[in-house]
């Protein structure tokens, strides 16, 4: 059976209908899956198995029969685990369907279908009883159903449910317990990812300064965490100002509440700062001693111990609803609320009659009022505070604008028009096309107009290009036509191209001399070999003595679907890589003309200049501004004795994954990558192959 699946397309913004197969969706999410990563987490995985091992035990000395039930079992290996340590029967549940019949095959293949029963449903359906799917409740609770967040994923109502129906009083739980440890530190570079900055702009009539509006000043954001890798930021980034504290713990050996709560902690700044982000983490203790313990906890805090690399299984970084400056030594409460599925963060200065105002903190989750954090990610704010950067636009608008300049902006949410309009352009209009109906974020810039005296200076248009009548412009024709480009929709580099098929949709409007600004882009690539990225899609064979071959073919015929013929997207700041061959230019893309109607393409080869094992390239875009001021959405810098790589960091890279890899040893017998990119200009689909 066919399903007709609606998408707007991000490149062209055109509205498409694709006519996809039933098994799209579940190929879709076992290529994403994250389980070749949890496969490949060996301290994960043998925490877990010394663990299951222990408590199989424990129960054993009490002279019963350990049964288990593990929820959310995957691929069966924590019930193989079990199994193999001496469980006398495993109650393995599944609820996502091509999974558990994965996990079937995977445990007949291990020779245990005797021992584990594998149930595919929710495990809130799950029944107990002679004629239930487990005969008796269980008495070993084990299950892995954590997220960088800890509960994001529905842990606390799920362990809820099982303790009240599903498992045995006073059972053994693996893991036993879970601690949340947080730090309060001051940072301008994560600080930047939620608050907009004044913007200085130096204009013919002196210094303008650009302020957000007070709406957006004061909105606490959004309860979302942010899940990063905290081990690829430098400490010269941030500024501890208290030392590491536990928030709360939760014991899984007894009955869990899910209700929202809050807890409270007491601190003491080390140092005076400006407190603005809590960083957090968690650790589980798979025994009641907590002897066998397995953390997230980030370089600094553990700095002699090995750091296990896992991408299912993060750091947080939360931002607090406003900055507070903090002394050192002086009395602080660091609050933490959550429901189900998420935790947000409060701090308050002690008072002399403190006791009596404990309960101050609501458990209200915040909520965005300025509408910023709902049209802009975590890396766009970071952009668009982007100095350096805004400085190049800066530097590109004075070489084209003249003060007859009548100037239109298409780009999402972008400070161009009223650097445009600073700048001396005489008149200004802008159009946000991606997200005209969702968030309406022609009110958040009227607003920031507002804030800047501006609301008469820069027209906003409320139509999509290719609806932009003369009307709209007064009966002018464009003289200038800008863009970052930047559209909300864009999740791989080149769907920002749609600004190409903007500029063609309003082509009839534009002046005969137009200047258009970018000029042109380019797409780069370049071959790299990955530090650790390259576990996410590597076949594991063998996990703990268990064969998951299995799942590495569920994969792998998932990624021959379709994925594995396309680029996924990946902030490539946070898992570092290092070049094997120079960056080479592949495609350019003339925005002073109209989108061709036939197609672009390029094939070649690339020399392999550096031992090391080819895992994939990198693809990225360029924006040529004006003759000589580029902005790159990729590789920053390249420092070629290593072929150490510095990434934009507001910016995900294209990563496409080689589907063997090749290790260059000996470079007296240069290796060379062919490469075929071809870009579809009817679709904005770009196609590639590449062998080895």
């Amino acid at each position: 059976m066919k399903t007709f699946c609606g998408r707007a397309n991000p490149t062209t913004g055109s509205m498409e209908w694709l006519e996809e197969g039933e098994d799209y969706d579940y190929h879709q999410e076992i290529a994403r899956s994250r389980y070749a990563d949890m496969l490949h987490d060996k301290d994960r995985n043998m925490k877990y198995y010394e663990g299951i091992r222990a408590a199989v035990s424990r129960v054993k000395e009490r002279g019963e029969k350990a049964i288990v039930l593990d929820i959310g079992t995957g691929t069966g290996l924590l019930s193989m685990m079990a199994a193999s340590a001496g469980a006398d029967f495993c109650y393995a549940i599944e609820v996502f369907k091509p999974m558990a019949n994965a996990a079937v095959k995977i445990v007949e293949k291990n020779g245990f279908s005797d021992k584990i029963k594998v149930i595919n449903k929710h495990s809130t359906e799950v029944t107990v009883g002679p004629d239930g799917d487990m005969q008796c409740r269980a008495n070993i609770l084990v299950t892995e159903l954590f997220d960088t967040e800890l509960i994001g994923e529905g842990a606390l109502p799920t362990y809820e449910h099982a303790h009240k129906y599903l498992v045995q009083e006073g059972c053994e739980a693996v893991p036993h317990r879970a601690t949340v440890y947080v730090q309060l530190v001051e940072s301008r570079r994560m600080w930047s990812w939620k608050k907009l900055f004044p913007v200085r702009v130096e204009a013919e009539d002196g210094e303008k300064i650009l302020v957000p509006p007070s709406e957006m000043e004061n909105c606490p954001g959004v309860p979302s965490v942010c899940d990063i890798q905290l081990n690829q930021m430098p400490s010269s980034d941030f500024s501890t100002l208290s030392d590491v504290v536990t928030m709360f713990s939760v014991d899984f050996s007894k009955p869990v509440q899910s209700a929202s709560t809050c807890y409270r902690v007491q601190l003491e700044p080390v140092k005076s700062g400006k407190a603005q982000i809590v960083l957090s983490w968690w650790d589980i203790d798979m025994d009641p001693s907590g002897m066998i313990n397995c953390t997230m906890a980030p370089y600094w805090v553990k700095p002699t111990s090995a750091l296990q690399w896992r991408d299912h299984w993060m750091q947080c970084v939360y931002f607090l609803p406003r900055e507070e400056p903090v002394l050192q030594g002086e009395k602080l409460y660091l609050t933490a609320c959550r429901d189900e599925y998420s935790v947000w963060y409060n701090l308050q200065k002690a008072r002399a009659d403190e006791e009596e105002h404990k309960a101050d903190v609501g458990v209200e989750s915040p909520v965005c009022r300025c509408r910023a954090h709902l049209l802009w990610n975590r890396p766009r704010f970071g952009e668009l505070n982007d100095q350096n950067r805004t400085r190049q636009y800066i530097k590109s608008l004075r070489k084209v604008l003249k003060t007859d300049s009548v100037c239109l902006c298409i780009s999402d949410g972008s400070l161009l028009p009223v650097l445009a309009h600073y700048l001396g352009a005489k008149q200004v209009r802008c159009m946000q096309p991606s997200r005209i109906d969702l968030y309406h974020p022609h009110e958040l810039w009227q607003a920031f107009f507002k804030a800047n005296h501006l609301e008469d200076k820069i027209k906003i248009i409320e139509a999509r290009p290719e609806l932009l009548k003369p009307s709209h412009l007064e009966d002018k024709k464009i003289s200038v036509l800008v863009g970052e480009p930047f559209f909300t929709t864009s999740l791989l580099p080149w769907h920002n191209l749609y600004f190409w098929y903007a500029r063609t949709a309003v082509s009839t409007h534009l002046a005969s001399n137009v200047t258009v600004l970018p000029q042109s882009a380019s797409l780069h690539m370049m071959v790299v070999e990955f530090q650790d990225l390259w576990r996410i899609r590597s076949p594991c064979g063998t996990c703990e003595g268990f064969d998951v071959q299995t799942m590495d073919d569920m994969i792998k015929d998932s990624l021959n679907f379709r994925e594995s013929k396309e680029a996924e997207p990946h902030p490539l700041w946070e898992y570092p890589c290092k070049s094997l061959s120079d960056p080479r230019e592949v495609l350019t893309f003339d925005f002073t003309k109209t989108v061709p109607q036939h197609c672009l393409s390029s094939e070649g080869s690339v020399k392999l200049l550096r031992k090391g094992k080819s895992h994939g390239a990198v693809l990225w875009m360029e924006y040529h501004l004006a003759a000589d001021i580029s902005v790159s959405t990729g590789l920053m810098q390249l420092s070629n004795e290593k072929g150490n790589c510095e990434w934009n960091p507001h910016c995900k890279q294209a990563v496409y994954f080689f589907s063997s890899v090749i290790e260059s040893e000996i470079l007296s017998d240069p290796t060379a990558v062919t490469y075929v990119i071809n870009f579809d200009t009817k679709t904005g689909e770009i196609a590639m192959d590449f062998k080895l």
